[in-house]
């Protein structure tokens, strides 16, 4: 073992962890400082024993001082550096076969060549906007800043989005139309304990980023209040001073009957109304069309349960209201994040220390993913596509014409949607959307029936086995780059150990892509230089990078956004942990209430499909499972899928604990063991989503999509259940 570690950050989700590597192999040169190159460490032998091929090249060493986590990891990020073994990823290109129809490998040059035909091909016959991109939440900045020039700048393409729209755009959406601006959370996670209330919408954190859960256990020590609104008992809903479990889909009706109480009981903060926001009449005559017996009506929460959170809220100094997945996935997920940042404006709960509205986000670069050019109508430091000025802005950085730019194109499922028909090749990098994407089995088809597809990733994805090309790609330990976490705080994932012969990092597949197609230069390989290019991208636009450098993210344990260049090297910006505490980032300076109303979900349920099914995660698997099911540690602790439902509809259906148990809804079927508990309500049945098969939750999910954010209403859907064959 070598003495040498390594910071760096786990790979998982949006906290971003702090954690240490020690690498197996001692470097020859020490490893990379913050201001070195990203190459400046040791290669590893071309040539491994048969054990060190199967050993992981580093373990995790504890990072106690970085403030986000202080040490502590979960199970993913304790066993992440598993998947760096060889023994369960990718090792070299792979490129489909002719004759057999199989994947078989393939030297660089080929495969690049291949993916560089196949989309110039694309363009020449069907235009360009036939050819896709689809990238992922995951990616670093760097990453996601390049490939999105790569689709705008070299293939001329409006068809780009990527995973990131299926985590939090209906809470970007939200952010965007009450503040002007979109940061997941707009103070620092340290603020949570400080606060006398916050209330969790649809979010498990004990599950899905369990470092976090000792804010919210901070915040009762503290005594504070932690209000969890969820149709399950969770085994963070178990640590709640109260539990709103409201029918799923129902969230938006709730909110609006507690703003309802708000205006009935004088808690109106008239004040901050007058002073600070635009828009509250028009709101509050929303909100009291929903009063407290309509709401339980529609909710299922009782009317004194109801008030007891608006006490809970209105009293305590400060408050706070956190959303996540829950309320964000349906297909009014913007008008019901909006319902809850009403709740925090009309209260006076927005623009003040440790009050606010944030949003828990999911993936580990959710936030940076979207910031920096990867969304459809976005270009980077976020800016709008459609926007001239930034247009020029952006396209004077790169080289090109601004006309030369395209424009907005199709959301993720509305583009997984295309495949085969308006986008006939597609590039797609670090997503799994066979298992993730909603309607999943459709998905599968539309990927199938494409004229060309390559696929960048680390493993063989189930995406990824159905490809024409699969390039394989280093990941988090291998490579230096910026991630940009839930609270907006940039930070470096260092690289630790070397790649395995064969593998490459992504902007060595963009740089080689790029030249093939007439672009020699403008697509750097190493990581500080794409950054350096991106602070500049970035630089006057609402996520402003441009005062960042790697330097000073090592030095500070990562910097805020936005953080604008000052241009003086002794006052450089300190960066802005905590949003709109003097303005909002609306042209007047203030926040804008946005009235809405409860309507029902796209699909309730009915005769045919009579139960609600909602999806999530379980705590030892992450996303579509694409890494986490190759580690045995992992699998053992959670092995596979199930359906979670009531001991009630159990004994209706006539099914036991163990037993399999088809779901079926329009779109298709999906079959698991049953786990009977009454944590869930008796009307609705729970799937996490991170197997493919016959267990594939996404298998049933609807893909209909939110009218601002386009994102699809993955958390609930009408289904119905019965027993299956025991296999």
């Amino acid at each position: 073992m070598s003495t040498t570690t390594v910071d760096t950050h786990c790979p998982y989700c949006a906290l971003q962890c702090g954690m240490r590597l020690a690498p197996r192999a001692a470097p020859r040169a020490g490893h990379a400082s913050a201001g070195a190159s990203a190459n400046a460490v040791a290669e590893a032998p071309a040539e491994a024993p048969a054990d060190a091929v199967a050993e992981a090249p580093a373990e995790v060493v504890e990072r106690p001082d970085f403030p986000v986590n202080r040490g502590a990891l979960c199970g993913k990020g304790r066993t992440a550096p598993a998947v760096l073994s060889r023994a369960v990823r990718l090792t070299g290109p792979l490129v489909r076969d002719a004759a057999s129809g199989e994947l078989v490998p393939a030297s660089w040059d080929e495969a690049l060549d291949r993916t560089a035909a196949g989309l110039a091909r694309t363009a020449e016959v069907h235009g360009r906007a036939a050819v896709g991109v689809f990238g992922g939440g995951g990616l670093t900045n760097e990453k996601a800043y390049l490939l999105g020039k790569f689709a705008r700048a070299v293939l001329r393409t409006p068809s780009i989005d990527y995973n990131g729209r299926f985590c939090m755009s209906s809470a970007a959406a939200a952010h965007q139309r009450a503040f002007g601006l979109d940061r997941g959370l707009p103070f620092p996670l340290e603020d949570i304990p400080r606060s006398g209330c916050v209330i969790l919408v649809g979010s498990n954190p004990a599950e899905t980023m369990p470092p976090a859960l000792r804010y919210f256990t901070e915040l009762r020590e503290n005594g504070g209040t932690l209000v969890v609104v969820d149709p399950r008992r969770t085994r963070t809903a178990e640590q709640a001073d109260l539990h709103l479990r409201p029918r799923p889909g129902t969230d938006l009706a709730l909110a609006l009957g507690m703003l309802h109480l708000v205006v009935t009981e004088g808690r109106v903060d008239e004040a901050f109304v007058a002073g600070r926001t635009t828009g509250w009449p028009q709101a509050r005559a929303a909100a009291t069309a929903h009063w407290p017996e309509l709401v339980e009506r529609i909710t299922g929460v009782p009317v004194p349960q109801l008030r007891e959170a608006v006490r809970m809220f209105c009293d305590a100094p400060s408050s706070m209201v956190l959303t996540a997945r829950g309320p964000e996935q349906q297909a009014k997920g913007t008008d019901t994040v909006g319902a809850w940042i009403n709740l925090c404006l009309a209260t006076g709960r927005a623009g003040r220390p440790y009050s606010g509205y944030g949003c828990l986000t999911g993936q580990g670069n959710g936030q940076g993913g979207r910031e920096h050019g990867q969304k459809a109508d976005q270009l980077p430091g976020y800016r709008r596509l459609d926007d001239p000025a930034a247009r020029a802005h952006v396209a004077a950085v790169w080289g090109v014409d601004p006309g030369d730019l395209p424009g907005p194109g199709r959301s993720a499922y509305e583009l997984l949607d295309s495949l085969g028909r308006e986008v006939r090749a597609l590039f797609l990098s670090g997503s799994n959307p066979v298992v993730s994407a909603p309607d999943a089995a459709r998905v599968t088809g539309r990927i199938a029936s494409l004229d060309f597809l390559a696929v960048a990733d680390v493993v063989l994805s189930e995406t990824a086995a159905t490809a024409d090309v699969v390039l394989p790609v280093a990941q988090w330990a291998e490579e230096t780059g910026t991630m940009t976490n839930l609270e907006g705080r940039v930070v470096l994932r260092r690289r630790a150990v070397a790649p395995p012969p064969g593998v490459r990092t992504d902007l060595q597949v963009l740089n080689g892509l790029a030249a093939r197609l007439g672009w020699e230069e403008g697509f750097p390989v190493d990581p500080e230089e794409a950054f350096e290019e991106l602070r500049r991208a970035s630089a006057g636009g609402p996520a402003d990078y441009s005062g960042i450098t790697y330097r000073r993210i090592a030095e500070e344990e990562g910097v805020f956004w936005p953080c604008p260049e000052t241009g003086e090297a002794s006052a450089p910006h300190p960066g802005t942990p905590r949003l709109f505490l003097d303005r909002f980032a609306t042209p007047d300076g203030r926040a804008r209430f946005v009235p809405v109303s409860h309507r029902p979900s796209a699909e309730e349920p009915d005769a045919e499909y009579p139960v609600f099914l909602t999806t999530g995660r379980v705590s030892a698997q992450y996303q579509s499972g694409a890494q986490t099911r190759r580690v045995d540690e992992l699998n053992a602790a959670a092995p596979g899928p199930f359906v979670q439902l009531h001991p009630q509809l159990a004994e209706q259906i006539g099914v036991a604990e163990g037993d399999p148990v088809a779901v079926t809804s329009r779109r298709g079927r999906a079959v698991a063991p049953a786990r009977i508990s009454r944590d869930v309500r008796p009307d609705t049945v729970f799937m996490p989503f991170h197997w493919a098969g016959e267990g594939r939750a996404n298998t049933l999910t609807n893909p209909a999509l939110d009218p601002v954010s386009r994102m699809p209403e993955f958390k609930v859907c009408a289904v119905r259940l019965e027993p299956a064959a025991r296999a």
